[in-house]
């Protein structure tokens, strides 16, 4: 059994994630739930490490597995995020009550706590939460990259754990929590390869049931751990090295989820440039299988977001990701971390790139990508970062104006290098986090949307609850008024206002949206003074058979008395330009206007100059009588 909070709008670190009411649930979103067949316990446990504390093996009768209420409690990146919807989705498969949200935890019988690890003040808050429950009895669960990081914290001696990599058996271990012994489940997974070797793999099995806080994103992990060794990095000491799933199961999971309704993939990794290394694919490879898997499919109008990546392992496929890119149904979004412009920092940070490589994979992407929304990270006050080295990283900033810079303060990490190294002053540091975060809110990147035409997908519901939420092709986030039957459809939206981190805007086809396999043009409008009047729709006539998704926001603009941007290339542009004509001046002003100057003409000139100006008069109105035909024969079109 599930229960969701319409209001609840728990955030995923690096996107926006807003609550959506139950009214809006699509009721594929729960139907595989119950089909999970229900593990035996009997022996799960043996061999593993640190598997029972056997002081606390006892027998408690009054909680029937299955029947108790379990609420479940995430914190951090999308990967984290993913791993809790897994989690929730293994438990009310086999019929825990779940909640999700805080206002209903004092009910729930057991309190399941999965943990991020990136930061100090994300931990603190995860063991805050670990005493509450401790203070009001409740039976605690925890899991992710807290303790997986750290198996020996004190906070958590005495309750049950489990690891990043074994997600699956929550039921098990939530089962034997309400018996009263302790679990503990830190091992990697791993597979036999066709050599007979062991390695690691992605994880639990992707085609796991999950309870999605929003119903029409699908949260997809394609490997676990990466190939660096960041100094400061904690995240490292829980995820590891390399671990991909193969292709065909992200592929299947992806045809999986678009039959259930999903409208929205992210793709969530700890570097999906890496992806695949450990199995002898690319990244690239991926990206075309899913998009092929996506155009077979009956639902043409969702949409790919590609996940962060690191830029070594993305640089040698950087034409083909931006061939990725452009493609109509894959977001014009990447995630790209500088952490720092000062290639002395960024080596004692042990990046493996340079300020060099950076700028050409973003250089790259837009000259590639038209429109391309590039997201950055910024670690202000590293330990070895000099007044001269936070100069370079504002002049970056400067220089490229990124529409989205998520700024951080230094914090050491426990048993991480960096942590060895002479800290900064607290106060230096806050400071240098202060000037970055005045510089980024100095300019704006959304001007040149203001008073366009936006094809949108509308998913998310704002946490103040009186907005829908959509993004263009590029990834903007777009605001409009709440309707009915908007959610998990593309519309076209005139853009209103532009601030910083959003637009806003009308709808203006929102009863219209396009169907599943539906080809169907951008409607036509026609400005009349400052309305925007719709005058009907024509067909999509690509030649390569693209159906038509979002296409681009740019593409789909025309400003008065401008020109429209180029399209991305003519085989992937799936948007149509919108034009806004002035109407003629109506026919009887026109006659008025001509007799005026027959009079004035016969006045000056006499009776030869009236029969000459009738003449021009005459064809004067000839011609205005056609243009205005022509104009409403066209826009009746």
């Amino acid at each position: 059994m599930l229960t969701v909070d319409p209001t609840c709008t728990n955030a995923i670190d690096d996107i926006e994630e807003l609550g959506i009411p139950s009214s809006e649930l699509p009721a594929q979103s729960r139907a595989s739930y119950r089909t999970v067949p229900v593990k035996t316990f009997r022996n799960r446990f043996s061999g593993q490490e640190g598997e029972t504390d056997s002081h606390t093996k006892r027998s408690v009768d009054h909680f029937l597995p299955g029947r108790a209420t379990v609420f479940v409690k995430t914190w951090g990146c999308g990967h984290n995020n993913s791993d809790g919807e897994y989690m929730a989705g293994l438990l009310a498969a086999d019929g825990y009550e779940v909640v999700l949200e805080d206002s209903k935890r004092d009910s729930a019988d057991v309190w399941l706590l999965n943990s991020c690890t990136v930061k100090g003040p994300s931990e603190q808050t995860f063991v805050n939460e670990i005493r509450k429950g401790k203070d009001q009895g409740k039976k605690v669960v925890v899991a992710g990259c807290v303790p997986q990081a750290s198996p020996k914290g004190t906070e958590w001696q005495g309750l049950s754990v489990i690891g990043v990599q074994q997600i699956d058996s929550v039921v098990d271990v939530v089962e034997e929590t309400l018996k009263g012994n302790t679990v503990k489940l830190l091992k990697e997974a791993k597979e036999t390869s066709e050599t007979g070797r062991k390695r690691k793999t992605g994880g639990a099995k992707l085609d796991l049931p999950k309870v999605r806080r929003n119903p029409y994103i699908e949260i997809i992990p394609i490997n676990t751990g990466c190939l660096n060794q960041c100094t400061y990095c904690k995240t490292k000491h829980a995820r590891g090295d390399l671990g991909s799933y193969h292709p065909s199961e992200i592929i299947a999971r992806v045809q999986s989820v678009l039959d259930e309704g999903v409208m929205e993939i992210w793709l969530t990794s700890e570097d999906t440039g890496a992806y695949g290394r450990d199995i002898g694919v690319s990244i690239v490879d991926l990206l075309w299988g899913i998009v092929k898997a996506m155009e077979a499919h009956d639902n043409r109008d969702a949409m790919l977001r590609v996940g962060m990546t690191n830029p070594p392992y993305i640089l040698e496929h950087l034409e083909e990701i931006a061939q990725v890119l452009v493609h109509p149904r894959v977001y014009s979004f990447l995630h790209v971390p500088v952490q720092a412009a000062s290639d002395k920092v960024l080596e004692d940070m042990r990046r493996m790139y340079t300020k060099a490589d950076f700028k050409k994979v973003v250089d790259t992407l837009r000259n590639r990508v038209q429109d391309i929304t590039i997201a950055t990270d910024v670690i202000c006050g590293f330990p070895t970062e000099t007044a001269e080295d936070f100069e370079a990283t504002l002049e970056l900033v400067r220089e490229y104006k990124f529409p989205v810079v998520h700024i951080s303060q230094f914090y050491p990490r426990p048993g991480t290098p960096a942590a060895r190294l002479p800290r900064l002053a607290t106060e230096e540091v806050k400071r240098r986090s202060r000037e970055l975060t005045r510089l980024f809110e100095s300019y704006t990147t959304y001007s040149h949307l203001l008073d366009t035409i936006q094809r949108v997908l509308i998913t998310e519901r704002s946490g103040d609850g009186k907005h829908y939420v959509g993004h263009t092709k590029s990834y903007q986030q777009v605001l409009v008024p709440l309707q009915e039957g908007l959610m998990g459809r593309v519309v076209s939206v005139h853009v209103t206002q532009v601030g910083k981190w959003f637009l806003s805007g009308e709808v203006i086809d929102g009863n219209d949206p396009l169907g599943a396999g539906e080809r169907k043009g951008t409607p036509k409008l026609v400005r009349k003074g400052r309305e925007l009047v719709r005058m009907g729709g024509e067909d999509h006539d690509g030649n390569d058979g693209t159906e038509l998704s979002l296409g681009s926001g740019e593409g789909l603009k025309k400003r008065a008395g401008g020109k429209s941007d180029p399209p991305r290339t003519p085989e992937t542009e799936a948007g149509r330009e919108v034009e806004r004509r002035k109407p003629s001046p109506p026919i009887f002003i026109v006659i008025a206007y001509l007799l005026v100057m027959y009079v004035v003409v016969y006045v000056l000139m006499g009776y030869e100059g009236m029969r000459w100006s009738f003449r021009v008069a005459l064809c004067f109105v000839i011609a205005s009588i056609g243009w205005d035909f022509a104009q409403k024969a066209t826009a009746s079109r």
